[in-house]
């Protein structure tokens, strides 16, 4: 699978933009600030619905106008596909494939598999749970199309149970029926998520270790360790056990909801413990390792985004990540950069061609 051509007016900082790229590298190159990094955004929207890194779609629009379309079109198999996505302000986002509305935006999820790479990837590692739960739940709607709809489920349940929680407290009615109804929806998502999150990380835990120990040459021991409250109890039996605590706090204390990834080096927290290198090497093999689940799973290749890496890894690392790159692990890859000397020279030395974009202010020009 690769895209053939995107076009994109009125989207952040381009009023009118259109490109044909390379199947194999394509790099933007151009000053901080230029408009690099909103061309992958611009590619993130069109397989995945939404920005890397706005989820508020009309703050993506250009200053001063009242919308923005990106449109591309992608070759998967032999055929082409033409993804458009349109936002206009104070209206509903627009996403059509082959001139044809989608109903529901969760049914595009997997169609165009994509993994971006980025500096604020170190969220994952630095913030709260919640991120490492949309890093897993992230993966697995690229591949499982009811995964998405079950989340939406249970979110949809558990405010509702929060919200009854807190309707109990301030009113002092307590209904344990309606109670009753609400834990056995719960429990039936939770469960069918909980066991579709355990059983990938089973096999994605073996495929990370395996691109952990490659870019650092096997020099140091981390672990990737999924915790949740079901993994030791049965979930009805937990909200049951709860129930008193959820009710003083006003809130679901138990659930997949509180799901956690831990990551560790040498046993202590990669959080406290791990320096800057090493937390960029655990980064860069999750994300290696949620393509090559992609591309198991899917059986093609999906598109590889990697925005600003060479300034914020070393040498080691980058040698290791375009060792990947040309041994032709990789299908269709988009890069950006400063430096369009360093982009020609590391891809000139493994004898990949690259096809470069110069990018500035919101004018993009391909080099020869």
């Amino acid at each position: 699978m690769y895209l053939k051509q995107l076009s994109v007016i009125n989207f952040k900082n381009y009023a009118e933009a259109e490109l044909t790229f390379s199947e194999g590298v394509n790099a933007f190159s151009g000053n901080n600030g230029a408009g690099k990094t909103n061309l992958l955004d611009a590619i993130h929207y069109l397989a995945l619905c939404k920005s890397y890194f706005n989820p508020i779609d009309s703050q993506q629009i250009k200053q001063g106008t009242d919308f923005f379309i990106i449109t591309g079109t992608f070759n998967k198999n032999g055929q082409d596909d033409a993804i458009a996505c349109s936002v206009k302000r104070n209206q509903k986002k627009q996403f059509k494939r082959n001139k044809k509305d989608y109903q529901r935006l969760a049914d595009h999820i997997g169609l165009l598999p994509l993994v971006m790479v980025s500096p604020y990837d170190i969220s994952i590692i630095i913030e709260g749970s919640e991120e490492r739960r949309k890093f897993i739940d992230n993966v697995i709607s690229q591949t499982d199309n009811s995964y998405l709809d079950e989340l939406i489920t249970y979110n949809k349940v558990l405010v509702n149970r929060n919200a009854f929680l807190k309707l109990i407290a301030d009113s002092g009615r307590y209904d344990p029926n309606l109670l009753e109804v609400l834990d056995e929806q719960l429990v039936i998502s939770g469960n069918r998520i909980f066991e579709k999150r355990r059983l990938f990380m089973e096999a994605f835990t073996i495929i990370f270790n395996k691109h952990y120990q490659f870019l650092t040459d096997d020099a140091e021991q981390v672990e990737l360790l999924y915790e949740s409250q079901l993994l030791q109890d049965d979930f009805a039996g937990l909200l049951k056990k709860n129930m008193e605590r959820d009710r003083a706090l006003e809130r679901t204390t138990a659930g997949i909801h509180k799901d956690e990834l831990q990551f560790a080096i040498h046993g202590m927290p990669m959080k406290k413990f791990g320096s800057q290198g090493q937390q960029k090497s655990f980064l860069i093999a999750l994300k290696l390792a949620q393509y090559s689940f992609l591309d198991q799973q899917k059986g093609f290749k999906p598109l590889l985004l990697l925005d600003d890496i060479f300034d914020k890894l070393d040498d080691l690392r980058v040698t290791k990540l375009m060792q990947m790159v040309s041994n032709n692990n990789f299908g269709q890859v988009f890069i950006t950069d400063t430096n369009d000397a360093r982009v020609k020279k590391i891809f000139k030395s493994m004898g990949v061609p690259v096809k470069l974009f110069k990018v500035k202010e919101g004018e993009i020009n391909a080099q020869n």
